[in-house]
C-alpha cells in the first residue's frame, strides 16, 4: 500500500504542477507511478472538462472556451509535455541519429521543427475542443498519461543512462499495460453518446501512433527520454481529439 501512494505521489509530482515533492525516487516506484499515470491523466481532464463547461456555461464562445482550456491544460502541466515534444521534433527534423540526436534535445532553445510541431498541436487540440464534451475531454487526458504507460513498457530501453528515461524506461510490466489500456478504453466508450465504439477506437488509434513514434525515437535515439515521453503525451491526447471529432 505504501508503494502504491508513494508512486501515485510520484505521479502528481511529475505530470502535473501541483506543489506536491515526492516521498520515493526509485525503479520501483516509477513503475507504479508510470502505471498510474492514465489515472493523473483523467484528473488533469476532469479539472479543464470543468473550465470549458464552466466557460460555456458563462456564455463564453466555444472557440474561446477551448483556447483557454488549452491553455489552462498547459499551465496545470508546466508545458512540460509541449517542452518534450518541440524537443523530441527538433531531433528528429535534423536527421541525426545517436549522441548527436541527443545532444539537439538538450538544447534549451527551439527550433523550426518543435516550433511547427507545438504550434501545430495546440491549433488542433483547440479545434477540437469547441467539439467535445466533457467526458471526451476526460478521455483525451487520460489517453495521453497511457501513452506514458505504453512508452515505459518493458523491453524499451532509456536512451541515456541519466535523466528521467533512465529511471521510468522498461519499468512497467504488459500485463499492467494493457489493462490500463482496456480501463481507459471502456472510460472512452462514454466519450461519444450513441456510438460507443468511437471512443475505443480513438484509443486504438491514438496508441498505434504512440507506438511507432516510440519505435522510430528507438531506432533512432537509442532509447526513450523524457523528452519522448511528452511528445508522446501530447501526439495521443491529439490524435484521440482527432477520432473523437469524426462524426
Amino acid at each position: 500500500m505504501k508503494r502504491l501512494f508513494d508512486g501515485l505521489r510520484l505521479a502528481i509530482a511529475t505530470l502535473t504542477v501541483l506543489p506536491l515533492r515526492a516521498s520515493r525516487w526509485d525503479r520501483p516506484t516509477a513503475a507504479v507511478a508510470m502505471s498510474l499515470a492514465p489515472l493523473v491523466g483523467a484528473m488533469i481532464g476532469a479539472a479543464l472538462a470543468g473550465v470549458s463547461e464552466g466557460l460555456r456555461a458563462l456564455g463564453s464562445p466555444a472557440l474561446v472556451a477551448a483556447g483557454v482550456t488549452v491553455a489552462a491544460g498547459a499551465l496545470l502541466t508546466r508545458g512540460l509535455h509541449l517542452d518534450g515534444l518541440a524537443d523530441t521534433m527538433d531531433a528528429l527534423g535534423s536527421y541525426r541519429s545517436g549522441d548527436k540526436a541527443l545532444e539537439i534535445m538538450k538544447k534549451a532553445d527551439i527550433g523550426p521543427f518543435g516550433v511547427a510541431a507545438v504550434a501545430t498541436t495546440l491549433l488542433i487540440q483547440a479545434a477540437a475542443l469547441t467539439e467535445a464534451s466533457a467526458i471526451a475531454i476526460i478521455t483525451a487526458w487520460a489517453t495521453g498519461r497511457l501513452a506514458i504507460t505504453v512508452a515505459c513498457r518493458r523491453g524499451i530501453p532509456a536512451a541515456r543512462p541519466e535523466g528521467l528515461g533512465a529511471t521510468v524506461a522498461s519499468t512497467v510490466p504488459l500485463p499492467v499495460v494493457l489493462t490500463a489500456a482496456a480501463v481507459v478504453a471502456a472510460l472512452a466508450t462514454a466519450a461519444t453518446p450513441g456510438r460507443p465504439w468511437q471512443g475505443p477506437l480513438a484509443v486504438a488509434a491514438a496508441l498505434t501512433a504512440v507506438v511507432l513514434l516510440v519505435r522510430h525515437c528507438v531506432r533512432r535515439f537509442g532509447g526513450v527520454t523524457g523528452d519522448v515521453l511528452g511528445a508522446a503525451v501530447e501526439s495521443a491526447t491529439t490524435v484521440t481529439l482527432i477520432v473523437l471529432t469524426l462524426s
